[in-house]
């Protein structure tokens, strides 16, 4: 039996297919661990590396603080960017791509001699590490569709967070070591064989991307990932960030010019067809921008302490550096048993509530450590910060999980970490504000008191967040994806789903009477509508369902029927088409996870179409708005019979029955391939709604009533 994640022979996988056993198995989840191990690591060895660095290059120690800062800002850019070319290009392509530039940076910082060149390394490193996170939401959401999973994979997301976690809580101790072992070029070099490891994993344990790189002319490539729209970003960003870097000095030129290009980026980004920050989806969905916020204001709160606890041990309480960080370790160790008990808990607002009450108790503790403060309990209030940061990263990159279109995945979870960076960027400039004439009690205490305002706007947007609660309620009730199923024994056919009970006879409204149906298969067309990943990602049990439509396609190809595919998608004609009031298709537009030609709208793989077929692509939601003429087809096929089943029930098969039904067609809809996001409302469509207009029957009646024709 092949392990979980095997993709030695991607036909036994295959990418759009579902998996067999555990999705999650270690096969498919170490790359990805490893690739998020990355930034971490080199975010918190350069920190022992700095001094050994200024005396070899001859320079002062304060120079090599841009060793710094350039990874920060490269990150914060480079995340979302990476995540957008995650959805156009394939993740799996994307975090190989960003895997093998870390693996080059690392040579070229072991080789540097000057600080130019360690710059561009850790620039490289910096674009290199920030495909990691992002490919990798986008590399598990896809798993997850595929296995059939509608809850997030909690374990799996919580793995990412405890990955980072741990790696910063030890980091510091393994660089001391390797800096004080090999010199300041372990610091670079130790990308190497990290690198090369996670490269060979990618490789081997991650299926290839199922679509192919469509890159077209140099405009539309820029308009598909919107480049004006990333640059715009990136600019308005830095002004940001060097306003930020330069407090307590007011530098108004940097301030001015970040809203200007802010300002300038929303306008460009509410004309883009396809935009890169989608700011009508941040308005329209308030539970992902709430959560951007809550996770930068927490994530700031943790790295005041972070860097103003540090440096207020090394000064006021006269450790060495070493020691303080030993002093921290605790912290990072409760970071990741934090992650690890949210990650086990389906529900997200709890553990969010406390994460912000903890940050608010460990901002008043703050306020009572002076320089006589037992070593024990500073430690304590470090560790209360621990619990805070563990718990609230896992359960705001669930909720974005949930939250994010999944098309666009990747883009949102590049912004979480911006938004992440940003908060850390910023604390840094609340520390030097605070400390800007000495490091002693008071500026601790100064940093407590903007803590405690930050976490007191954090426990009222949590608290009074009603989306969180609603999606507890949803998502509560789901199986953890990736928990383990025995399955059938081997030889013996998987369990399947029974569809709801529905009556496979037709009544005659007037006398009460029952007739059994009966079709001509030569006169009748099998519909298949929207059975597209971009869809069956939203639906319950997609793979039962995308089984019997795969029995249905059996049936007609059999039986001699005609087969109708039917996908919905937009060019970007179409998208710019779509008029704001469209409450359906201006956001799907806006967002552009409807793009035509995308792995996500097309046609699943595992429904192949022969040279006879009809693969019809629609602007809307009807099977009839499309951009071929169906009427037009259907009557030269000489067909007055229709067989439907598509996603969702309350969809395309609601508005295709309703147009076809007053077109006089004969109407077949099969319940149980057949499916809505919403159980309830496809219960209903199903029993009171859909018998007065089409006869409601399972793929498994088509034999008989197609047999029945004599």
């Amino acid at each position: 039996m092949p392990l979980a994640g095997d993709t030695r022979t991607p036909e036994r996988i295959p990418e759009a297919g579902a998996p067999r056993g555990n999705p999650f198995g270690a096969r498919f989840v170490a790359p990805l661990y490893l690739g998020a191990s990355l930034n971490p690591v080199n975010s918190s060895i350069i920190a022992t590396a700095l001094v050994a660095i200024a005396a070899a290059l001859r320079i002062p120690v304060g120079d090599t603080a841009i060793l710094i800062s350039s990874l920060y800002l490269t990150s914060a850019l480079a995340q979302p960017a990476a995540g957008r070319l995650a959805e156009e290009f394939g993740p799996r392509r994307i975090f190989v791509a960003g895997i093998t530039l870390v693996l080059v940076a690392g040579i070229v910082g072991s080789l540097a001699h000057s600080l130019t060149a360690l710059i561009v390394a850790r620039v490289l490193i910096g674009a290199g590490t920030s495909a990691g996170y992002p490919a990798a939401m986008l590399l598990i959401r896809r798993r997850a569709e595929q296995a059939g999973h509608e809850a997030p994979p909690r374990e799996v997301l919580g793995g990412l967070s405890i990955t980072g976690a741990a790696t910063v809580a030890v980091g510091p101790a393994i660089g001391g070591l390797l800096i004080g072992g090999a010199g300041w070029r372990a610091a670079f070099w130790i990308n190497i064989p990290v690198a090369a490891i996670a490269l060979f994993l990618a490789l081997a344990g991650i299926a290839r991307d199922p679509d192919p790189v469509r890159f077209g002319s140099p405009r539309a490539l820029a308009s598909r990932i919107d480049l004006l729209g990333m640059l715009g970003f990136g600019g308005s960003l830095t002004a940001l960030m060097i306003f930020l870097d330069a407090l307590p000095r007011l530098d108004w030129p940097a301030l001015a010019a970040a809203l200007v290009l802010a300002a300038a980026l929303v306008g460009w980004e509410l004309r883009a067809a396809q935009p890169f920050l989608d700011v009508r989806l941040l308005v329209a969905n308030g539970a992902l921008t709430r959560t951007y916020l809550r996770n930068g204001l927490t994530l700031m709160g943790t790295y005041v302490i972070l860097y103003g606890l540090t440096q207020w041990l090394e000064v006021a309480r006269g450790l060495s550096a070493y020691q303080a960080g030993l002093m921290l370790m605790p912290m990072g160790v409760l970071t990741a048993l934090a992650a690890r008990v949210v990650s086990r808990r389906a529900a997200v607002r709890l553990p969010l509530i406390a994460c912000a009450v903890l940050l608010l108790v460990g901002a008043v503790a703050t306020l009572f450590v002076s320089s006589g403060t037992p070593v024990a309990a500073v430690i304590c209030v470090t560790a209360v910060f621990g619990l805070t940061s563990g718990a609230g990263t896992v359960a705001n990159q669930t909720v974005l999980y949930q939250e994010a279109p999944a098309a666009a995945l990747g883009t949102a979870s590049g912004l979480l970490r911006t938004f992440g960076y940003i908060g850390s960027i910023a604390s840094a400039a609340i520390t030097g504000t605070a400390f800007h004439r000495s490091v002693g009690d008071s500026g601790l205490h100064s940093i407590a008191w903007v803590l405690v305002v930050i976490s007191a706007l954090v426990l009222v947007m949590t608290v009074l967040d009603r989306q969180l609660a609603r999606a507890d309620r949803h998502h509560t009730n789901q199986p953890p994806a990736g928990a383990r199923n025995p399955g059938p024994a081997p030889g013996t056919e998987p369990p399947r789903a029974e569809p709801p009970r529905t009556e496979s006879r037709s009544t005659d409204m007037t006398t009460g009477t029952h007739t059994t149906p009966a079709l001509n298969p030569a006169r009748t067309a099998l519909l298949l509508m929207d059975f597209q990943p971009v869809v069956l990602g939203v639906v319950p049990d997609p793979e039962g369902v995308l089984a019997r439509a795969g029995e249905a396609l059996a049936w007609a190809r059999a039986h001699g029927a005609h087969v109708v595919f039917v996908r919905v998608a937009l060019a970007e004609e179409d998208a710019a088409a779509v008029p704001a009031h469209n409450k359906t298709f201006s956001q799907a537009a806006a967002a552009g996870y409807l793009t035509d030609g995308t792995a996500a709208t097309a046609v699943h793989e595992s429904l192949k179409a022969e040279e006879d077929d009809l693969t019809v692509r629609k602007t809307r939601i009807g099977a009839f708005a499309s951009d071929t003429d169906l009427r037009a087809e259907l009557r030269a096929r000489d067909v007055d019979t229709l067989v439907l089943a598509g996603l969702s029930t309350s969809g395309v098969v609601l508005t295709t029955l309703r147009q076809a039904a007053d077109e006089d067609y004969r109407l077949f809809l099969l319940a149980d391939a057949t499916a809505d996001p919403d159980p309830e409302v496809h219960r209903v469509l199903m029993e009171k709604v859909f018998p007065h207009q089409a006869e409601i029957i399972s793929t498994a009646d088509l034999a008989a009533l197609s047999t029945a024709v004599k």
